[in-house]
């Protein structure tokens, strides 16, 4: 029993309180659709970063996803980032090296770009990028890796910023792409949505939430009501998830 154990490739996702978590019923399901019964997926729910440790420690691990709120934490433990996580200051992904390094990679940028350009006819001129937090800058990298220019929606006033109290018809026409990249609508707080103008929004706009659960966020039921084009984060979750697989794997 042991040694069956032990031959076991296991794979998990660092968080805080991540019971929830797309990552783990994701691989679960892939490992059986693909018959991989030597590889495992589990969450490591960790109440400080500093308890990563523990888990690089162990038997067998041999990938990592890192999830809120350690996105950044994460980044002292590791040997080496890739461009992107470098660049965006945000690891979700951990590779283990043969050499016994450890890097940090980041797949939100692969999984969201892919999905959004799925949905997109021609790419907007502006867009507007609601949050700040890790996934606002994955979101950032890929609007400057398409050249759309971009302005962080936030209640603070920081560079390259707009504060919600100033959007008006105006800005909302100008910004055909607009993302939600804060936590504003997740469940159980459904009823909840950001505060934009939403009267504004045409059938030329594009609204992308990073959510998934719910489906259809109150956000995106705002732009649905009014003909714009919606995406959920599912595909992105998805996309990512894959990506990792093959850092993993390489």
């Amino acid at each position: 029993m042991e040694s069956k154990k032990s031959n076991i490739k296991r794979y998990g996702l660092i968080g805080r309180n991540i019971a929830y978590s797309f990552s783990r019923g994701y691989f679960k399901q892939k490992f059986k659709t693909e018959n991989l019964h030597d590889c495992s997926y589990e969450n490591f729910d960790l109440k400080q970063i500093e308890e990563v440790k523990n888990v690089f420690a162990q038997n067998n691990i041999c990938g990592l996803n890192v999830t809120t709120p350690y996105k950044r934490e994460i980044i002292p433990f590791l040997d080496q980032l890739s461009t992107a996580a470098e660049e965006i200051n945000s690891v979700n992904t951990i590779k283990f090296h043969q050499d016994g390094s450890i890097s940090g990679h980041n797949t939100d940028v692969h999984g969201f770009e892919k999905s959004l350009l799925e949905i997109i006819n021609k790419t907007p001129k502006k867009a507007l990028i609601l949050g700040t937090g890790g996934a606002a800058s994955a979101v950032a990298y890929v609007m400057r890796k398409l050249k759309i220019g971009f302005s962080y929606i936030s209640r603070r006033v920081e560079e390259n910023s707009i504060n919600y109290e100033a959007l008006d018809e105006t800005v909302i026409k100008e910004h055909q792409l607009i993302i939600n990249a804060s936590p504003v609508g997740t469940f159980p707080n459904i009823d909840q949505a950001p505060d934009l103008p939403y009267t504004f929004l045409s059938l030329d706009h594009v609204l992308y939430d990073l959510i998934y659960n719910p489906p259809e966020t109150r956000f995106l039921k705002e732009g649905k009501t009014r003909g714009c084009k919606i995406l959920n984060g599912q595909k992105m979750l998805e996309y990512q998830a894959e990506k990792s697989w093959d850092i993993w794997n390489q």
